[in-house]
């Protein structure tokens, strides 16, 4: 999992409630479990004017050129704007995989599900809260070409022009796994020496464990 310290982007504003996980990856992607490849299929029943296929190459679908991903002012946006609930519906982690492999870092909105919310820290991207309002200003200001913010983590702002700061929330140890890297493996691994003692002391009382049962 990568890093996340300070990260500066271009803001995409999603604005809709209630974007639930179909929407972001529609069920007939969910038969990989890669982990990578999903971006071309984020959001894929609002990009597209047909319906998406497993394996499919999407660069000669239909656009769609309403939706906002598709506008070349916010080409190469890296941090996702949204309304409240987002992420709802079902727990799949197929969501935040496709919204980072299509480069999505940070998510800023009024209110998360739960289980995505969980989900996003687990895969290298940051959620964010903030209150109704400062969303609203957020995407006030969004309207205008070009427009960027800077996130940092260590030091818990969002940053932008004309010397806007907003502090935000997190939960430590969240931030700890976020700002080095720790997925659930990863975190594993750091106790890897403990766990070969502890297997090796396990098998010194109870070799027969250890026997070939073929």
């Amino acid at each position: 999992m990568k890093p996340f310290t300070v990260h500066a982007g271009l803001v995409v504003p999603l604005d809709r409630p209630n974007v639930d996980t179909d929407l972001i990856i529609p069920k007939q992607f969910l038969k990989s479990i890669r982990r990578a490849g999903f971006g071309p299929n984020l959001f894929d029943s609002l990009r597209y004017l047909d319906e998406g296929q497993p394996d499919q190459d999407c660069s000669g679908r239909p656009l769609n050129p309403e939706f906002v991903l598709n506008q070349s002012r916010y080409a190469g946006a890296s941090i996702l704007l949204a309304r409240q609930n987002f992420g709802c519906g079902s727990s799949r982690e197929h969501a935040p995989w496709a919204l980072e492999d299509f480069g999505i870092r940070v998510i800023i909105a009024p209110s998360f599900a739960d289980i995505f919310f969980n989900n996003c820290f687990k895969n290298g991207l940051l959620p964010i809260v903030l209150k109704a309002d400062i969303v609203d200003s957020l995407f006030d200001a969004a309207a205008v070409e070009g427009y960027t913010l800077t996130v940092d983590l260590p030091g818990q702002q969002v940053r932008g022009p004309h010397g806007l700061s907003i502090p935000f929330e997190v939960d430590a140890f969240r931030k700890h796994c976020l700002l080095n890297g720790l997925d659930d493996i990863a975190l594993t691994l750091e106790e890897s020496d403990r766990i070969r003692a502890f297997e090796a002391a396990h098998l010194q009382r109870w070799p027969w464990l250890a026997r070939d049962m073929s």
